[in-house]
């Protein structure tokens, strides 16, 4: 294959093909051929790709038409089939690729459901004939998926679950094809393997929790991940015979939609109705209209097993993707192969799912040039180490040494130093520091803090001259997993350890009286970071409220004494 390609792209002006170009669309050894049912469309949309280097045009195209003819007009040296919904192609479903391996143009696609993806090995021997590749299910799902699994499992004897899931930001934009696919199988059955059976579940009934939280990022809100007709229910379970369980889970936002959705998909379930397909236009309205919450998505993937001496080993990856880059990541699997194409790293003939073809090096290379971060946990380690390395997991290394010191604590520690108070001075400032017990305002004074740590608990007992004040900080669990709990009597505030430059900062996600979850715009506003200032550990604290103002800001250093 030559240095440059000509690529066919079915439904290039939709949702997947339009961010397939937007990826691709910097590489001038690219020609870009924008098909679909609707020349004025695919024209109109190559006008609006002013800085595109490659060469984009646009063509009518039917895949339900004499597709022999149409490729033979085009010549493509590959077609890309970002349409869909692949459930919904009927009984002549391989047409498309058929007609491609006849014409020897290789072929990718993204498809998303699990039977049609399985279906595509059919054509392997066709297509190693014709020496032509046809590569199936060219997304996270199964790409990424399996490509992480693959870093999670290294030096693991033996894999026995392995579940994963996907949290879009509800600002993604979620096409017409997506919302019909998940129409057609919400509350179907569907094969799973599940505790070393193959048995039969019912997507969007079935359900976990997982906070996705990348070491020293803001993670995102605890997510409701549904069961989903993914080509990993299949696919990954082909790669990993021996795994017991396989999960793959979607958890959309706001919750309250997806909740709606687990309603309707139990219907289905209960056989009340054939499908939810008669509601796809209405499904793609919310999804797309009722929107709120933060514009941020991520991905997790999670491994069970053991190692050679059966030492149980459990690890998990996160990716957090902020903004609009998110909606991307399914479609980079497609540039990292066309990209690998080009620079000469051409697929084996044949028919098969894309389980393979790229390692996770090959996304993170990918994911450097937008604002998508990873990282990879130890999730038995939870349980061990001080409580900041535990929860900031492969980040804590990267904190400066005196923060580190500060917080590397087994047993007892005092520190000692200086600080300066500055208090509100309304009624319901004052009272609020008093409730808490917070220090009186002072130009300077001494500071003395004892840390004691106690099954995984630490209480510290701060003394600022004369005041002191207590406070106990843990792991939290359930909503609050992966954060910082920090409790001061009745009150519990739940924060994420951020890691900002050169500091640690403390973001407040969510707050609670007597165990009773409080929402999170009557909370007192904080900003609260670790630095270093002259070689020592420092701290800042400035606590607010918009009825009140502010109730206290401190800040000072301090250097350990003992311990």
């Amino acid at each position: 294959m030559s240095s440059s390609l000509t690529i066919l792209l079915v439904g290039g002006y939709g949702t997947f093909g339009g961010r397939i170009v937007e990826l691709l669309e910097d590489e001038p050894r690219l020609s870009l051929i924008i098909a679909g049912r609707s020349m004025e469309k695919a024209a109109a949309y190559c006008r609006g790709r002013e800085k595109a280097k490659a060469n984009l045009a646009p063509t009518f195209f039917d895949r339900d038409g004499n597709l022999a003819v149409q490729l033979e007009a085009l010549k493509p040296d590959v077609l890309i089939d970002a349409s869909g919904p692949f459930q919904a192609y009927g009984a002549d479903r391989y047409r498309l690729i058929e007609a491609c391996i006849a014409r020897k143009v290789h072929y990718l696609d993204l498809a998303d459901g699990s039977a049609f993806v399985a279906g595509v090995n059919d054509f392997d021997d066709a297509a190693r004939m014709e020496g032509v590749w046809v590569l199936t299910g060219v997304s996270s799902f199964p790409v990424l998926t399996a490509a992480v699994v693959r870093r999670l499992s290294s030096g693991m004897a033996r894999i026995d679950t392995i579940h994963g899931g996907i949290a879009p930001s509800p600002y993604a934009g979620v096409g017409e094809n997506v919302i019909r696919a998940i129409a057609s199988y919400a509350g179907q059955p569907v094969s799973i393997k599940k505790d070393g059976r193959i048995t039969t579940d019912h997507p969007f009934t079935e359900h976990m929790r997982f906070t996705i939280a990348p070491g020293g990022r803001l993670p995102l809100r605890n997510t409701l991940f549904s069961l989903v007709d993914v080509p990993d229910l299949v696919a990954l379970a082909n790669l990993w015979p021996q795994a017991r369980t396989i999960w793959m889970g979607a958890g959309p936002v706001p919750e309250l939609l997806h909740r709606a959705l687990v309603a309707w998909a139990w219907l289905v379930r209960l056989r009340v109705l054939p499908s939810l397909s008669f509601l796809a236009p209405l499904m793609h309205i919310a999804m797309n209209h009722l929107r709120w919450g933060e514009h941020r998505g991520g991905m997790f993937v999670a491994v069970q097993g053991a190692a050679a001496d059966g030492t149980p080993l459990e690890r998990s990856w996160h990716l957090l993707a902020e903004g609009a880059d998110g909606p991307l990541i399914p479609s980079m699997a497609v540039e990292a192969i066309v990209r690998r194409v080009l620079d000469g790293h051409v697929p084996t003939p044949g028919a098969r799912a894309a389980v393979r073809e790229l390692e996770l090096d090959d996304y993170e290379r990918l994911f450097e040039r937008k604002t998508i971060y990873t990282g990879l946990r130890d999730d038995l380690a939870v349980e061990k180490g001080p409580l900041y390395a535990r929860l900031l997991g492969p980040a804590w290394p990267a904190l400066p040494e005196p923060i580190r010191q500060m917080h590397d604590l087994a047993g007892t520690r005092i520190a000692k130093g200086n600080a300066s108070v500055e208090r509100g001075t309304g009624l319901l400032s004052r009272i609020a520091a008093a409730i808490i017990g917070f220090p009186s305002a002072a130009e300077s004074v001494p500071v003395r803090v004892e840390f004691r740590e106690c099954g995984g608990t630490e209480t510290w007992t701060r003394t600022f001259g004369g005041k002191t004040f207590s406070s106990e900080q843990f792991a939290g669990q359930g909503r609050s997993d992966s954060l910082l709990c920090e409790r001061f009597g009745p009150l519990t505030f739940a924060m994420a350890l951020v890691l900002d430059d050169e500091c640690l900062r403390l973001v407040l996600r969510r707050w609670s009286l007597f165990g009773l979850p409080l929402p999170l715009w009557l909370a007192p506003r904080s900003d609260a970071y670790e630095s270093v200032e002259g070689g020592r550990f420092a701290f800042h604290v400035e606590i607010s409220h918009p009825i009140s103002g502010l109730i206290v800001r401190y800040r000072g250093r301090l250097a350990i004494v003992e311990g």
